[in-house]
């Protein structure tokens, strides 16, 4: 068989459909195993074919007809009638799942395209066959006259029988080359994995060196920590000091507050007092003015008194 490289690899977990209920489903693996697309180059058709160990538990040839249906969000499944089975996959992902359905739908119109051309040529040759067969009727003719039915068979006989030998010895030559190829298809398909595992390995060492070295700057970020914490008692006390402080001038504070308000209402007090003087002044003034001018009144009168006399 002339299997090339896989055109689409993935994992899943295989299923087969229960031959005698036809209903429940029957693990063909203990765990997920590699599942891949094929291009069949000796029989031009697209094959999906799963491998657990020496054990082939997927060799299925997409036809046009056939179709992949999602049953769940990471299930799927499709009927083989040649091997007369339903294959099931569950995979890990929806992600997967939709992937190994979308090329699924592009492998079945690969061979759509296949079958196509396939027919094309097989017509050309029917075609070319029966135009060289009209180019001789007369040697047709001849023996279909000259000869019996009784000959006829005799030469058709062999024919047959050289054909099915060959068709014998094509099957006996296939049978003893698929141990040959299932092994070759094993190799690939853990070579495959093992390819595939060192990337992850690869991936894990790179993810590995990134976490040490956050784990490196995480340590450095709580030395500074452990430092800072070291200072803390000093500024704590530093704090404590700066609050009595605080504390000591509010009260401060507060004291020359009360003096200021008690100074102001000295003030207002003086205030009012200087004004009270102030109309008791001006109402003695007014008194003084009026015994002044009584005076300087009695004083003329004196004066008077003294001329007339």
């Amino acid at each position: 068989m002339g299997l090339e490289q896989p055109i689409f690899t993935t994992r899943a977990h295989v299923f087969q459909i229960d031959p005698s209920t036809k209903k429940n489903w029957v693990p063909a693996s203990k765990q997920a195993v590699t599942v891949s697309y094929f291009y069949d180059v000796t029989r031009n058709s697209y094959r999906i074919i799963s491998v657990d160990g020496a054990k082939v538990i997927i060799n299925s040839t997409i036809t046009p007809n056939m179709t992949f249906t999602k049953t769940s969000q990471k299930f799927g499944q499709w009927a083989d009638s040649r091997a007369n089975t339903v294959f099931g996959l569950g995979f890990s992902s929806e992600q997967q799942l939709t992937k190994f359905a979308e090329k699924f739908q592009e492998v079945k119109e690969a061979a759509r395209l296949a079958r196509d051309k396939s027919q094309e040529k097989t017509e050309t040759s029917s075609n070319h066959s029966q135009e060289s067969g009209c180019e001789s009727p007369s040697s047709t003719q001849a023996s279909s006259v000259n000869g019996t039915d009784d000959e006829k068979a005799s030469h058709v006989g062999p024919a047959d029988t050289h054909l099915k030998s060959e068709n014998d010895k094509l099957k006996i030559a296939l049978t003893q080359r698929v141990p040959g190829w299932l092994s070759r298809l094993s190799i690939r398909l853990q070579l495959s994995e093992i390819n595939r595992e060192k990337e992850r390995n690869t991936q894990l060492k790179q993810r590995i060196e990134e976490l040490e070295s956050e784990v490196r700057e995480k340590e450095t970020e709580l030395n500074d920590l452990r430092k800072q914490s070291e200072i803390i008692p000093q500024l704590m006390s530093e704090c404590e000091y700066v609050s009595e402080k605080l504390e000591a001038a509010e009260r401060d504070n507060q004291n020359l507050e009360g003096k200021v308000r008690s100074l102001k209402t000295d003030i207002e007090e003086s205030k009012y007092r200087q004004r009270h003087l102030k109309v008791e002044l001006k109402s003695f003034l007014e008194v003084l003015d009026a015994k002044i001018d009584g005076l300087h009144d009695f004083r003329r009168g004196l004066s008077k008194l003294g001329a007339d006399s």
